[in-house]
Parts: C-alpha cells; sequence; structure tokens
C-alpha cells in the first residue's frame, strides 16, 4: 500500500499563535483517515494547510513539511492541488447558490478541457448515480435545496474532477440526522471506488464508524492515534466524545 498523504511535523502559526506544533500524521492509499477532536484543537488548521487555503485563513506554515504522491505541495496554491488530484469539501458547502445543480457540477470540471465533453457527461452521470436526489434537482437552483442536499451537491461537485484525496471538512454539520446517515454511507461508497479520504468531523461516533484510522488532536497536537478498533475501546474516546 502506497502512501498518498505524509504531513511531517508541521507548525502552523496564526500571527503570533501557534495552531499546530510539531504535528504528522498519514494516508495510505484507499483508506478513510478522520482526524477528531474537541473545538479549536487544530483539526481544520491541519486540512487547511493540506488544501492549500491556509494563507487564505492568515495562517502561514512555520516548519514541517506535506506530501503529496511523494511530492512537496506546502507551496502550491489551491488550483495547483486540484490539477494534481486533491479536492477539499470546506466547512458550510459554499456552492454557487444562482446557479442550477447542473451548472454547479459543470463549475466542478474546471480543470477539464472544453473539448472532452464526454468525459464531463460521464462524471455528471457518476454523481448522479451516487446521489440520485441530484439528478432530479438538476434544473433546479442550489440556493433551493436542503441543508443536506447541498452538502451532496457540494462533495458531487468535488467528484467531477476525479480526485485522489478527497478532503472534506465538517461534512455533517448542520445537517439532519437522515442526511447525517446519508452523508456517511456515500464516502464510504466513494472509498470504495478508489477515492482515499481526510476527514475531518465533530461527530466522531459517525467518523470512527468509517474510517480505518484517526487521530485525536488536543490544543494543535496529536495526542493519540490508531486503528478506529483501537480508537473506539480507548476510555478517553469513550468517556469525552461517545458519552460512554
Amino acid at each position: 500500500m502506497s502512501r498518498i498523504l505524509e504531513v511531517t511535523n508541521l507548525t502552523v502559526h496564526y500571527g503570533t499563535v501557534r495552531a499546530l506544533d510539531n504535528v504528522s500524521f498519514y494516508v495510505d492509499e484507499g483508506e478513510i483517515v478522520a482526524l477528531i477532536g474537541p473545538n479549536g484543537a487544530g483539526k481544520s488548521t491541519a486540512l487547511n494547510s493540506v488544501s492549500g487555503i491556509l494563507q487564505m485563513k492568515g495562517g502561514h506554515i512555520a516548519s514541517g513539511d506535506i506530501l503529496f504522491q511523494g511530492q512537496s505541495i506546502k507551496k502550491l496554491t489551491t488550483d495547483e492541488l486540484v490539477r494534481k488530484g486533491l479536492c477539499l469539501v470546506p466547512e458550510g458547502r459554499h456552492i454557487f447558490p444562482t446557479m442550477t445543480v447542473l451548472e454547479n457540477l459543470e463549475m466542478g470540471a474546471f480543470t477539464i478541457s472544453s473539448n472532452k465533453h464526454s468525459v464531463i457527461k460521464e462524471r455528471i452521470e457518476r454523481v448522479f448515480t451516487l446521489f440520485p436526489i441530484l439528478k432530479e434537482r438538476r434544473k433546479q437552483k442550489a440556493g433551493t435545496l436542503s441543508t443536506g442536499e447541498q452538502q451532496m451537491l457540494a462533495i458531487g461537485r468535488s467528484l467531477m474532477l476525479k480526485p485522489s484525496l478527497l478532503l472534506l471538512d465538517e461534512p455533517s454539520l448542520g445537517l439532519s440526522p437522515n442526511y447525517v446517515e446519508m452523508a456517511f454511507e456515500k464516502l464510504k461508497e466513494i472509498n470504495l471506488d478508489g477515492t482515499s479520504i481526510l476527514l475531518v468531523e465533530q461527530n466522531v461516533q459517525k467518523a470512527l464508524e468509517i474510517c480505518h484510522r484517526g487521530y485525536v488532536f488536543e490544543i494543535g497536537k496529536v495526542a493519540l492515534e490508531g486503528t478506529k478498533e483501537f480508537l473506539i475501546k480507548d476510555e478517553r474516546i469513550k468517556k469525552v466524545f461517545l458519552g460512554e
């Protein structure tokens, strides 16, 4: 199994504040890896560092490195990372509300040459197969969709580029229980279809259900790591996150 992502000794600052302190984690090809922990622990900062949007959020990498498919990416822009096969579904979805569902998906294919209509059409059909509700709503303005449907669209849009690694920041945030269940089932399907996933998620129980391995963040550091079976049995995880 080859390593698709390797973050080594990453230290990140927002001004004079140290948000991450010597953090290391990795994702192997075919894995779902979850970053869990309390609010403000550094999970989203880690994801923003990998996805290239850290500077847009006012942060900078002070030390350490991020390798994607064996190459350092810490100085690359989000646009360059997308072209390499690394896509982020940000917290809050950030769809284009005045565009239709179909137009949103077409916008997701922005790196595909405009003369490759068959490729774009094929990927749209793949998204519609994964999320049939989006096919029903394809002519509907995205802003009129329910929160759950908007999250499906945000994930579907990222899949238009057929990423090797999909990054998700709080995909269950604001969703009804039914849509939370559906979202995680769809992530498992996406993973089985060959996409590696790095996930930041407040719903620790659901994250541990679908991930292969996880990292527990505490105040900018990795406090615990292991397989989901190991983490589920850990007394601290049971007490703090699973309410047992």
